[in-house]
């Protein structure tokens, strides 16, 4: 199978995250898109994620529930470690030998994925997807990090072309606490749940 894997603390889940793995799953053929909600992420200090990790795998998992070829895959959220990219990748290439690992990142992670933990040891192990906007992002300074990233550690990296949304997380959470409408940038099941549970106030 192509599987593409999209990280992150989903500190709420949003409509974008959405976007992004159904541009993914689109344009690069993909048979399943996991969405692999950080636990104790090393470049995050956990002080800035409000949500526990139960509480947004929940959330991540009423986001996806009813596109059957989404799924919430709990294994960094259910350690206790600290969950680095590397690590993660091996244990899926362990145990899914036969598939194909399609890592989706944003466009400012193809310029700081060097400084992650052992970056050499990802790219053998994934193809990466790097979202690309032409609003937001220069193609030919993206083009010319994918041709370095090729010379020095022999990358796969293709751009992948992704619709706009202006929201992000942070900003939610600041919405929410504010007492402001929210319900166009999230699901309806994840607005609910965020309400009953009286999460970001």
């Amino acid at each position: 199978m192509k599987i593409g894997i999209m990280g992150g603390t989903f500190d709420p889940i949003h409509n974008g995250h959405l976007m992004l793995g159904q541009a993914a799953y689109e344009a690069f053929s993909l048979d399943e898109v996991w969405f692999l909600p950080n636990g104790n992420p090393p470049h995050k200090e956990s002080s800035r994620i409000e949500a526990s990790a139960k509480e947004r795998v929940e959330m991540t998992r009423l986001a996806v529930s009813g596109i059957p070829y989404f799924r919430v895959e709990p294994y960094e959220a259910e350690r206790d470690e600290v969950s680095c990219t590397w690590q993660t990748l091996e244990y899926f290439r362990g145990k899914y030998p036969d598939d194909q690992m399609f890592f989706i990142i944003g466009a400012d992670s193809l310029f700081t994925i060097e400084r992650w933990i052992h970056p050499e040891r990802i790219f053998p192990l994934c193809t990466i997807l790097a979202a690309y906007r032409d609003e937001v992002n220069s193609r030919e300074l993206m083009e010319e990090q994918i041709h370095r990233l090729k010379d020095k550690y022999h990358a796969d990296v293709r751009l992948l072309i992704t619709p706009l949304l202006h929201v992000a997380s942070h900003e939610l959470r600041r919405d929410i606490k504010e007492g402001k409408d929210i319900s166009s940038y999230l699901p309806e099941a994840v607005v609910s749940y965020i309400k009953e549970h009286r999460l970001y106030l």
